[in-house]
C-alpha cells in the first residue's frame, strides 16, 4: 500500500512538473541605431518570456526615477503570468534632453513591434506602461503620435496604454532644466495633456491617493481624463488607490492592468 501511494505521489509530481511553464530572460539587448557612447551604453532592454509559446500578450515596462535615475526591470508582479515582458532603459536627464529620452522610448517600442514574435509575443497585443517617469513616457507615446511615427510605428497599433502615476503636465524635471520650480506647473509640447485626442487606444490612468501622491499627480490625471472624455475618447479610465502614496500604489496597479488586459483579450 505504501509503495502504491508513493507511486501515485511521484506520478502526480511528474505530471505537475510537465505542465509547469518554464520562463527565460534575454538581457541587455541593444535596441538602438544611435552611435554615441552614452546611447550604446544605456539603450538596452531585457525580455522575459515563456518558453515554447506563441501569441502571448506583451508588456513594455518603462522604469521610474524622475527621468534622472533608475534602470530597466522586469516587475515581479508580471512574472509567470503567460506574458512577454520587456524592461527598457532610456537615456537620462540632464545628460540628454527630454526630446532624446522620448526618442529612445519610441525606438524601443518600435523594436518590440519588429522583434517580439521571436520571443513568443504577439505584436497585436502590446501594452505600454510604466511607473512615474515611465508612466509619463507612456502617456506621451500614446497621445503624441509623432514619437512612434519617427520609427515607422503607429501609436494606435499599441493595444492599450496603462501609465502608473504619470505626470500629465510637463514633467517637473523637464521644467527644472528650463529653470522652472516643481510647483510651477506648465503645459507645453512635453505635457501629455497638450496632446489630448479622442481617437487613441484605451488609456488606463492609475494614481495613488490624491492626498499622498507626488506633486498633485492624481489631480493632473483627473484633468487629463476629463479632457480626453470631452475630446470624445470613450475608453479613458481613471483609478485612485486610496491610502497609497506614490511608491505604494505600484503593487495594486498591476491588478488593474491585468484586469483590463483580460477584458481586452476577451478572457
Amino acid at each position: 500500500m505504501k509503495k502504491l501511494l508513493l507511486f501515485f505521489t511521484l506520478l502526480c509530481l511528474m505530471v505537475s512538473e510537465a505542465g509547469a511553464q518554464a520562463y527565460r530572460q534575454a538581457s541587455d539587448i541593444s535596441y538602438t541605431r544611435k552611435t554615441d557612447s552614452y546611447a550604446r551604453e544605456r539603450l538596452k532592454l531585457d525580455v522575459y518570456y515563456p518558453e515554447n509559446k506563441a501569441g502571448c500578450p506583451v508588456i513594455v515596462w518603462f522604469h521610474g526615477g524622475g527621468l534622472e535615475a533608475g534602470n530597466k526591470e522586469i516587475p515581479a508582479s508580471l512574472k509567470e503570468k503567460g506574458l512577454v515582458v520587456v524592461g527598457v532603459n532610456y537615456r537620462l536627464l540632464p545628460k540628454v534632453t527630454v526630446r532624446e529620452t522620448l526618442d529612445d522610448a519610441a525606438e524601443a517600442v518600435a523594436w518590440v513591434f519588429r522583434n517580439i514574435a521571436r520571443y513568443g509575443g504577439d505584436p497585436a497585443k502590446i501594452v505600454v506602461t510604466g511607473h512615474s517617469a515611465g508612466g509619463y513616457i507612456s502617456m506621451l507615446l500614446c497621445l503624441n503620435k509623432a514619437w512612434l511615427a519617427a520609427y515607422g510605428t503607429d501609436a494606435d497599433s499599441v493595444m492599450m496604454y496603462v501609465p502608473f502615476s504619470g505626470q500629465a503636465v510637463t514633467h517637473y524635471n523637464v521644467r527644472k532644466m528650463q529653470g522652472i520650480p516643481p510647483l510651477q506647473a506648465t503645459i507645453d509640447e512635453y505635457a501629455p495633456i497638450f496632446w489630448v485626442r479622442g481617437d487613441c487606444p484605451p488609456l488606463v490612468l492609475i494614481c495613488g491617493d490624491r492626498e499622498q501622491e507626488l506633486y498633485g499627480r492624481y489631480d493632473e490625471n483627473q484633468y487629463l481624463a476629463r479632457m480626453m472624455k470631452l475630446a470624445g475618447h470613450k475608453q479613458t479610465y481613471l483609478y485612485e488607490l486610496d491610502g497609497h502614496d506614490h511608491g505604494a500604489m505600484v503593487g495594486p496597479s498591476f491588478h488593474i492592468l491585468e484586469s483590463h488586459l483580460k477584458k481586452m483579450l476577451g478572457n
